[in-house]
């Protein structure tokens, strides 16, 4: 029987590729939706778990988790500069680190911040070392600079009227491992550089530094960059954006997480928490697209039935034949349900490749403009998914063989 349906499929190559190709593209859309929202939340959840709790303005906290943690652009509200002195003094807080962001050098993101925050949430570096002086920078893994490389600040987009600040600079010193985030794409630099460049922060212990120097006197407005680094931030810190802070407890981060969201000028989230009801959000969407498949695989499933039943009357002469030369009927029916089922399992198979590979093509895409990497994977549902097609394509394969089962040899031939 087997040696029958591959040459009779062989025969009627053209519409046998047909039917394929409309099942691979049915199954291929359902898949990729699937593989694709699994990736967005896989690779966001990891991408936001070396970020325990973030502290900003009031406002948005989506936003705000947003900004911070996959530096998206937005203009956030900020909060006094004294919240990071008590976050840095707090006997419950590991570290915490200040993050200062607006500038961009060809279109990677310059993020002002501490080296607590660098050593805290990455793995270390493929070359170079930590920046040490208020005019070096170490970038991520993504971004497409050597070490050496001049970094010249932007304000704003290059599109948008951007401005770039001429007069200061930074030398990449360092380039950090992977870490799948949207880090990888982002250019570290001192916060007091980005305070300074923006004409904000005075530090004593720099001031005392240019005295005993020459008595030269710091010009706010640009980078110094043979300044040392200072990370002391026990008084006269500018207002910031948000604070990314490192409880040492689990306790320790709830309790730090109601200290300052009782504040009237704070916020305090677990972007844990943010990132569930944007899932939400993002499982609406999926549902919708979903819905779409399945009336894209109904319209093909009802393309099917049709094709087959006539695929089955252009046949009565070649199944009359099978029944007069004595094939039974349940032969007769094995063939037809068969090929058909045989059709419909290579176009799953084939859908199940393309979705993979679309999703992988778009998480690409996503993973080259944000930095975040997306893990597109299969699961025990996909499995459960394809074998639910197959299910519904030998049922749907009955409906022919038994029109081929019932079909009498006699009219068949004088037909």
């Amino acid at each position: 029987m087997i040696r029958f349906v591959l040459a009779d499929l062989r025969r009627l190559w053209a519409a046998s590729l047909v039917i394929v190709l409309l099942v691979a593209l049915a199954t291929a859309l359902g898949v990729a939706v699937t593989l694709q929202e699994r990736a967005l939340r896989l690779g966001s959840a990891r991408a936001a778990d070396k970020f325990d709790l973030i502290v900003g303005a009031p406002g948005s906290e989506t936003q705000l988790v947003l900004s911070s943690v996959f530096l998206q652009p937005a203009a956030l509200p900020l909060m006094s500069g004294d919240v990071l002195t008590r976050l840095t003094a707090d006997r419950r807080v590991a570290w915490a680190a200040p993050i200062g962001f607006g500038d961009n050098f060809s279109g990677y993101p310059i993020v002002g911040t501490t080296t607590a925050l660098v050593k805290g949430t990455t793995t270390g570096f493929t070359g170079g070392r930590m920046f040490a002086l208020e005019g070096e920078a170490v970038v991520g893994s993504g971004v497409d600079l050597a070490i050496g490389a001049e970094v010249k600040p932007m304000h704003g987009a290059a599109g948008e009227g951007g401005e770039t600040h001429a007069d200061s600079a930074y030398t990449v010193v360092g380039k950090l491992q992977p870490t799948g985030t949207a880090w990888d794409r982002a250019i570290l630099v001192p916060i007091q550089a980005v305070w300074h460049i923006h004409g904000l922060g005075e530090d004593h212990h720099e001031d005392e530094a240019h005295e005993e120097a020459g008595g030269e006197e710091h010009h706010h407005g640009h980078i110094d960059a043979d300044a040392p680094l200072v990370e002391d931030f026990s008084h006269d810190v500018p207002g910031l954006p948000a604070v990314l802070v490192k409880p040492k407890t689990i306790a320790d981060a709830y309790a730090l997480r109601q200290a300052y969201r009782a504040e009237g000028g704070t916020r305090a989230v677990f972007p844990a928490e943010v990132l569930t009801s944007l899932y939400a959000t993002l499982g609406d969407a999926r549902t919708v697209l979903m819905y779409v498949a399945y009336g894209a695989q109904a319209l093909v499933a009802a393309a099917l039935m049709l094709i087959a039943v006539i695929h089955v009357a252009q046949r009565r002469r070649q199944i009359g034949a099978l029944r007069a030369f004595g094939a039974p009927r349940l032969a007769v029916f094995g063939i037809v349900w068969l090929e058909l089922l045989l059709l419909v399992g290579i176009g799953v198979g084939a859908g199940f490749a393309v979705g993979y590979g679309a999703a992988e093509f778009l998480a690409g895409l996503f993973t080259a403009q944000s930095g975040v990497r997306l893990p597109v994977e299969f699961s025990h549902s996909d499995a459960l998914m394809a074998a639910a097609f197959l299910a519904v394509a030998a049922l749907m394969a009955a409906l022919p063989a038994a029109l081929a089962y019932r079909q009498s040899p006699v009219e068949a031939l004088r037909a």
